[in-house]
């Protein structure tokens, strides 16, 4: 290869003596010079037969500035084609290519990426729950002596390191993997994140995202559909980045609207002290919404719930409604937990929703906004329209009725202004796939809009933008979430959701028939089985009865000691799964424990009593490779280790 001379570009590109300074003559020129040189390197890295696993030469070449194929080792430094220019085009290799060239090696470099990644997976069913092999979280110390490298690295070489980082990583795939509502992907929308990744584009206004934007309506009017008394026409929402996201959403959108008359979106609160209700199962998403709002954590009240379902209990809601009338605080919101973490605590709507109507807040201020938590149990709405009666999917008794209860509680629902989806929990899409959604959406839009900004214009009808939190917004949560809608269909989530309350009832099973271990929510129909396990000797049920009721000094004792042994199972549990190392032959489950399940419900004397925290394990067998010979591991795991923390 050879640089044309000035003249021949000239004549080239028809380019005459037109005035021009000679500076910007020479500037264009040598940006052609580098454009003419940087295909024929180009073409030399994409040249036929050079897949991603053989481009480690090309990728050299590429580091080193240097071209392949025999071509000279660098690029004469002449005025008319500085390094940076040269280097520039260089670069465009770092990149897919614009158009559809067959020789873009960018396809055969993801699949190696990914097959580099199946190669930290074992090689038996038999095996640990993370990929590769055991190793220590990195330390403070290692990762802070990172530096940028003077010059550019081999994508080989990158992508290598990349996967490394995974090794040892927990696989959520795995079915000993049992450690939160965390779910391994489906297929669909790890494609649809990727797709969305590779074409970037900002998913904020229509005039960047285009019609990759169905993606987040449609899937809004998928849900919608759903919801009882919700109309498709009328709905809508926004994906953002998690349930918190959504949480700050409902928060500021029965903000504006409650306090419309007071200006604070221009002035501020100022004095104003408000006030959020929700469960006392609700997340903590409260106190981390009204901390970053500035309304402080004080704001928010915590409402009493009942047992054995840990519902909002609606004399306390109401006694609280009932005080914030008296002082003359408004209520900004009250917010219906809708399916825990631990609990499955799901509260009824339609009640609070009646509450609403019969306490409003003083004079001055709009009525309270619902806001339904519902990151968790939403999935249960794909229940809608199943026949439980002829129960067609063929449900254990057990299960059926324990789908169709909670599909009941959730359907009320319906009464709620607003709603949070976490896809990533019960949608099995990946991290994070979060939809916050109203029922009236011309209300919102009206209530959030702000000033249009400068560089974003209503070239289509679209445009988030104009009033959502975020001004950067990637289209992979929706179009993950549509896809994985789209691919599951009704029959999808059914068996899935089935699934994991069929596994779930079989561990509680089990546990009915072990002496030492009792179940602590065995009358909710939820996704989590949480358990307490006691030394051998113990009767579980009857010790756990006294512990939740006898305020004793004695009794109290005997549950911090238990409470005690719930930590150390879990510790002992996450050593061995971090170890890779057996139990008796057997792999250790990864589980969690909670050290706040529930409060005790020690009588009032003369003097109120403080109130004891229940720790208990669980298990949440979100993975649909999960089997009962799986959830009969656990408990053959968690005797062993009673034994051996009991006896050290």
């Amino acid at each position: 290869m050879r640089l044309m001379s000035v003249s021949t570009l000239e004549k080239r590109n028809g380019l005459m003596h037109d005035g021009s300074s000679k500076s910007n003559r020479l500037e264009r020129l040598c940006m052609q010079n580098a454009a003419h040189t940087g295909r024929n390197y180009l073409s030399s890295l994409r040249s036929p037969g050079r897949s991603f696993g053989s481009s480690m030469d090309a990728q050299n070449d590429f580091h080193r500035g240097v071209e392949s194929s025999g071509s000279p080792r660098d690029v004469p430094r002449t005025t008319e084609c500085p390094a940076w220019a040269r280097l520039r085009q260089q670069m465009t290799n770092a990149f897919p290519c614009y158009y559809a060239n067959p020789k873009d090696p960018f396809r055969s470099e993801v699949t190696h990426a990914l097959a580099l990644l199946d190669e930290l997976k074992h090689n038996k069913p038999d095996c640990p729950v993370f990929y590769g092999n055991p190793l220590e979280f990195a330390s403070h110390v290692t990762t802070t002596a990172a530096t940028i490298a003077e010059n550019t690295t081999p994508l080989d070489t990158v992508v290598s390191q990349l996967v490394a980082l995974f090794d040892s990583m927990n696989n959520t795939a795995h079915p000993h993997f049992q450690f939160n509502v965390i779910p391994h992907p489906n297929k669909a929308a790890i494609i649809a994140a990727l797709l969305a990744n590779c074409t970037s584009q900002n998913f904020i206004a229509g005039h960047s995202a285009w019609n990759t934007i169905r993606a987040e309506k449609e899937s809004i009017a998928m849900i919608t559909r759903l919801i009882d008394a919700w109309d498709p026409a009328h709905s809508g929402g926004i994906f953002t980045y998690g349930g918190a996201g959504c949480y700050l959403y409902g928060i500021k959108y029965a903000l504006n609207f409650v306090m419309s008359n007071r200006d604070i979106r221009t002035n501020g609160l100022y004095s104003t002290r408000v006030n959020i209700i929700c469960s006392q199962q609700g997340h903590y998403a409260s106190k981390i919404t009204a901390d970053w709002l500035g309304l402080g954590t004080e704001s928010v009240v915590e409402v009493a719930t009942t047992e054995p379902y840990n519902e909002m209990d609606m004399d306390d809601l109401e006694a609280r409604l009932q005080a914030c009338q008296r002082d003359h605080i408004p209520v900004v919101s009250i917010v219906c937990t809708m399916g825990t973490t631990d609990a499955m605590a799901i509260d009824p709507v339609d009640k609070v929703a009646a509450l609403v109507e019969k306490y409003p807040n003083p004079p001055g201020f709009n009525k309270p906004l619902i806001y339904c938590d519902s990151v968790s149990g939403w999935a249960f709405l794909s229940f809608r329209g199943y026949d439980f009666e002829a129960n067609p999917l063929q449900f254990s008794h057990d299960v059926n009725n324990a789908l169709r209860v909670t599909y009941e509680k959730m359907s009320t629902i319906q009464h709620a202004d607003a709603i949070a989806i976490d896809f990533h929990k019960t949608g099995w899409a990946p991290y994070t796939t979060s939809l916050f959604m109203v029922r009236d959406f011309a209300h919102f839009e009206s209530t959030m809009s702000r000033t249009k900004s400068a560089y974003i214009h209503n070239r289509t009808p679209y445009n988030p933008g104009l009033y959502s939190l975020e001004v950067s917004r990637s289209a992979a949560p929706a179009l993950a979430a549509w896809a994985t809608l789209n691919y599951f269909g009704l029959a999808g989530f059914r068996v899935i959701l089935g699934g994991v309350v069929e596994m779930s009832r079989y561990l509680r099973s089990i546990i009915k028939s072990e002496p030492s271990i009792t179940c602590c929510n065995a009358a909710d129909c939820g996704l989590v089985t949480v358990f307490r396990v006691y030394p051998e000797g113990i009767d579980a049920e009857r010790q756990y009865a006294k512990e939740m009721s006898d305020a004793s000094e004695k009794t109290r004792a005997e549950l911090d000691r238990h409470n005690a042994l719930q930590k150390d199972l879990a510790d002992q549990i996450w050593e061995f799964v971090r170890s890779g190392q057996k139990i008796d032959g057997l792999y250790a489950p990864c589980c969690n424990y909670s050290s706040g399940f529930r409060k005790t419900q020690y009588p009032d004397g003369d003097v109120k009593v403080t109130q004891s925290e229940i720790f208990a394990l669980k298990s949440f067998p979100m993975n649909v490779n999960v089997t009962k010979e799986h959830m009969g591991h656990l408990i053959q795991i968690l005797k062993v280790l009673t034994r051996r923390v009991c006896t050290r």
